[in-house]
């Protein structure tokens, strides 16, 4: 595993802080030991953990901090022949409100990801947050899940790792956004849940301060997703960026990351109960 994952990192373009590959080596077998007795993941084997979970996950840190895209990333927006509005390639549809960065001076500035405060929605066994994290040891991460004994565990990780700076907190998305200190507040939420775009954009960026960015890691397939949260995004305080797919190293499959910037604070009334955003989606 230590070999996949070094090559792996530096394929991404990232530099592992000393003991780091070493934390992710422990995270694994703890994953797979309590995968044994809890529901973490279908992933076991450890190459496979290393690829789809480890380098996966920290594809997204290079967009996290702001400082360019890694060498595996391919964009996926084109101007359509003949000019006109964006459209994602492959894909039926409009994009009137996708902008690349660079468009209207909103081009990340390179700076470091160290010290941004960051939230992981709906994060599971701890992917990206967690990742991330590990990476860069000075983020200030906030581990979000609705299931209480993945939130003891992933507390239980993180005394094993000796990780500091994280909390681990178990709530619901959409409730957990209405408090002081979370509303509009963080620099960046990060998502790799299994939810509709459209519905994780309502769960995600009301916790995104204005200037922040919220990333959600989807499928390659996920064009018409992308077109059909555009009402949500807009409506939450945000603006869809130029979405990017990227290569897991070794692993022989693209994913995709979409990205939100953050305009404006999220009006009042958002997120609504779960049970309104699945009945009637933004």
């Amino acid at each position: 595993m230590r070999e996949i994952l070094n090559e792996g990192l530096e394929q991404l373009g990232l530099t592992a802080p000393e003991g780091a590959v070493e934390r992710l080596e422990i995270y694994a077998r703890l994953l797979v030991e309590q995968n044994k007795v809890m529901n973490l993941t279908a992933i076991t084997e450890p190459e496979a953990v290393a690829r789809l979970h480890f380098l996966d996950s920290a594809a997204v840190l290079g967009y996290l901090r702001g400082d360019g895209e890694p060498l595996s990333v391919r964009l996926r927006l084109t101007a359509p022949p003949g000019g006109g509005s964006l459209a994602l390639r492959g894909d039926e549809g409009r994009a009137d409100d996708i902008r690349p960065y660079g468009d209207g001076g909103d081009a990340p500035q390179g700076e470091p990801a160290g010290g941004l405060r960051v939230i992981d929605v709906g994060t599971g066994a701890g992917f990206p947050g967690l990742v991330l994290k590990i990476l860069e040891p000075s983020l200030s991460l906030t581990l979000l899940d609705s299931l209480g004994k993945r939130v003891k565990w992933l507390e239980t990780v993180c005394r094993e790792l000796g990780l500091e700076g994280v909390t681990c907190l178990h709530a619901r998305a959409e409730e957990q956004a209405l408090e002081p200190g979370f509303r509009d507040s963080f620099d960046a939420a990060v998502s790799r849940a299994v939810a509709s775009l459209p519905l994780l954009t309502e769960l995600c960026l009301p916790y995104v301060r204005p200037g922040g960015t919220f990333l959600a890691m989807k499928s390659v397939e996920s064009g018409q997703e992308i077109l059909s949260a555009q009402g949500a995004v807009k409506r939450l305080g945000g603006r869809l960026e130029e979405p990017v797919d990227y290569d897991v190293p070794g692993a022989g499959v693209t994913h995709r990351l979409v990205r939100v910037r953050k305009i404006s604070n999220t009006p009042k009334g958002y997120p609504r109960k779960w049970a309104k955003i699945k009945k009637e989606p933004l």
